[in-house]
């Protein structure tokens, strides 16, 4: 029998343990029908992923269709071994699908690893190393999840892993829904009503739940619904609905006909039609399942007109027996190649690379490793054989994800930077006669493997959420009243990362900072960044309200916006209004003027090209004009001083990846900590000007 135990994975039948006794929950043994053209719509499946992914840079929906052929698959086999004497025997059911599931998966980590160590640049190990792991726990898709509301884990570039967040999703549903139908066994021998009636009512209360779980989640915050286990739970509940309804389901051939061919185009042409990667899996991912149960439903037409005589096709066959190796290889081979070639797409034979590559290496893997494995007899001979089997796979794995952190953190810790290092002056080199000090050839700090996470790092004392706004996180770095002044950094994260510099100047002379953020929602009256977060302008709101009730010494926060080629930086409105309403309460405003935002990361452009690389610097004059937009406004409150940093963060002619041999910007638009912090004495003298303190 065709079985799936993963995104297009050929997977084991399920086993029984404990009768359901009861001629009321007894049905008759049901005969086993191999359907082939199972393994067709699988293939076709595989072959929408692989092909949208490469060459249209698209979702095609086909990671869909897996799902309910695994819900479809699933549920069949646990029906029929509940039905037979013994029940469903979970040990070694769990035990055969770690068998299958474990040697293909845990074989492409190991060959990412090695591939990322001699290929991918130093600042993406870390997030791989992560990514890696939550791979291989079957976490990957709450991992990405996590990354989604992640504000500073949103640019992060797609890992070689990435992919696996379809294969978590399924590993958690092959442990959940055989103890669902557990459950459901147990109802049904309460209630005295047959299985797969009870089943049936169940399963429909899942998809309906789930269903509207769904599309209320992508509604709201879509990236992280994507990933969501429980939004997707309806499409495997829609297959398991098919499997219990599809026996009572005879259509003439003409329909079958029909709906198999109206099914298989309207699967293809889903990811043409619809933006998958930014609509799902709301009520529109219902096309491709809706599409997958139609050819399902359509089966076996018994004419050479149906598109069935097509997918039970030996080549599609064979195609759907590699097609979970083929999904496992293709998406590290594509994001290899763009990183060795340093693109950003690839063209047509570019991609039939790509894909000749991950057919020959799923032929290998098919043959050399699912195969031979599934068929030994390890992991089969003692009841928990097939638990020590996955883990003797899975140690190697995880084992060398430490080693590999456990390195590179040696690496980044061996280069900690201080202010006034010689070899590192970072800031330092922008002030009138600098002279540098250093040694020859010492490179460039922090290293490439710790740009990525070279982020403000703040040790709050004490943080707790506001009574207004349960949204608004106040914290400080220390409580009391003894302190010399009083700082609040407050609005997005442009001004979060100027905490690094405010925090060696507050452990220096006692100050007390407290920072209200929210990422993407800068200090203004309105939503600058989307006109319709209504969240960000009550945030901010509320955020004024709190600041007026604490009465501090001074307000920091950014003064513009919006420094990007092809496009005029501003002072919003919005902004000088939430400042005159602080004036208004006769508190202080330290604003800054905004740093660059780059369409690329400057530092991962150094680390593969240099940093003295003409392309990894961009023109001052195509980013930043003579005279900040805050001064050809005429009516700014007297309340506010202005700070415009940018002699420290670009050269008179260009905005370089590194100044002082230390690295600017930690992606595309943030300053790292460790360059931060160098400019943390010019930051003191300003506001000490300013403010006369």
């Amino acid at each position: 029998m065709v079985t799936l135990n993963s995104a297009g994975a050929a997977g084991s039948d399920t086993e029984v343990t404990k009768p359901v006794t009861g001629s009321h929950l007894v049905a008759p043994p049901v005969v086993r029908k191999y359907r082939p053209e199972l393994q067709g719509l699988r293939a076709v499946a595989s072959l929408l992923v692989v092909v949208y992914h490469i060459w249209l840079g698209r979702v095609s929906g086909g990671v869909d269709v897996f799902f309910l052929i695994s819900g479809f698959l699933i549920t069949g086999q646990l029906v029929r071994a509940a039905e037979r004497p013994g029940g469903i025997q979970f040990r070694p059911l769990w035990g055969r699908m770690i068998k299958r599931l474990f040697p293909a998966a845990l074989t492409v980590l190991i060959a990412v690893m090695v591939a990322s160590v001699l290929l991918l640049p130093e600042n993406r190990w870390f997030q791989t190393i992560r990514e890696v792991v939550a791979s291989a726990l079957y976490l990957e898709n709450w991992q990405l999840a996590a990354d989604s509301v992640d504000y500073l884990a949103q640019t992060n570039e797609a890992s070689p892993v990435q992919h696996y967040w379809s294969l978590s999703i399924q590993g958690q549903f092959y442990v959940v829904w055989p103890l669902l139908v557990l459950l459901v066994i147990g109802v049904a021998r309460l209630t005295r009503n047959r299985l797969r009636l009870t089943l049936a009512a169940t399963l429909f209360a899942v998809f309906t739940a789930s269903l509207i779980f769904s599309i209320i989640s992508t509604a709201a915050n879509q990236p992280f619904a994507y990933f969501n286990s429980l939004t997707r739970v309806w499409e495997f509940a829609l297959g398991g609905l098919l499997m219990l309804v599809i026996d009572h389901v005879n259509l003439p051939k003409l329909a079958r006909v029909v709906l198999g061919w109206f099914g298989i185009i309207a699967l293809v042409a889903c990811g043409l039609v619809l933006q998958v990667g930014t609509v799902f899996p709301g009520y529109m991912a219902l096309w491709p399942t809706g599409a997958a149960l139609l050819v399902i439903l359509a089966g076996a037409s018994g004419t050479r007109f149906g598109v069935d005589w097509i997918l039970s096709s030996r080549p599609l066959e064979y195609l759907g027996n590699i097609s979970y190796a083929l999904y496992l290889w293709h998406w590290p081979v594509l994001i290899f190649y763009l990183v060795a070639r340093q693109r950003a797409e690839v063209g047509l034979l570019g991609g039939a690379f790509i894909i000749g590559v991950s057919v020959v290496l799923s032929v290998l893997t098919y043959h050399l490793v699912e195969n031979p494995l599934r068929r030994s007899a390890v992991g089969t001979r003692t009841p928990w054989a097939g638990y020590r089997f996955g883990l003797v796979m899975l140690i190697p794995v995880l084992a060398a994800a430490g080693t590999w952190q456990y390195l590179a953190h040696r690496q980044v810790t061996a280069q900690e930077v201080a202010v006034g290092d010689p070899d590192f002056p970072g800031a330092a080199a922008r002030t009138p006669d600098f002279e540098y000090w250093g040694g020859d050839d010492v490179g460039v700090a922090p290293s490439y493997i710790a740009i990525g996470d070279d982020w403000a790092q703040i040790e709050q004392e004490h943080c707790a959420f506001s009574g207004r706004n349960e949204e608004l996180e106040i914290c400080r770095n220390a409580v009391g009243d003894d302190f010399a002044r009083h700082v609040v950094i407050v609005g997005d994260s442009h001004a979060e990362q100027w905490a690094t510099a405010f925090y060696e100047i507050a452990e220096r002379e006692n100050w007390q900072i407290t920072s209200m953020l929210r990422g993407a929602c800068p200090f203004s009256v309105e939503s600058e960044t989307d006109p319709n977060d209504d969240g960000c302008r009550q945030w901010n709101a509320d955020a004024a309200e709190e600041i007026i009730e604490m009465a501090p010494d001074a307000v920091f926060t950014i003064g513009s916006r919006d420094v990007r080629v092809g496009l005029t930086e501003t002072t919003p409105p919005g902004f000088v209004d939430q400042w005159r309403r602080l004036g208004d309460e006769g508190i202080p405003v330290l604003a800054m003027r905004d740093n660059p935002r780059f369409d690329f990361k400057p530092s991962e452009c150094a680390a593969e090209n240099g940093v003295d690389a003409p392309e990894c610097s961009t023109s001052r004059a195509e980013l930043l004009t003579e005279v900040p937009p805050y001064e050809l406004i005429g009516d700014v409150p007297a309340n506010v001083s202005f700070f415009d940093f940018s002699d420290y963060i670009c050269t008179e002619d260009s905005c370089p990846p590194a100044i002082g041999n230390v690295l600017v910007y930690l992606d595309h638009n943030h300053i790292g900590a460790t360059y931060m912090r160098t400019m943390t004495p010019y930051l003191e003298a300003e506001i000490r000007a300013a403010t006369g303190w």
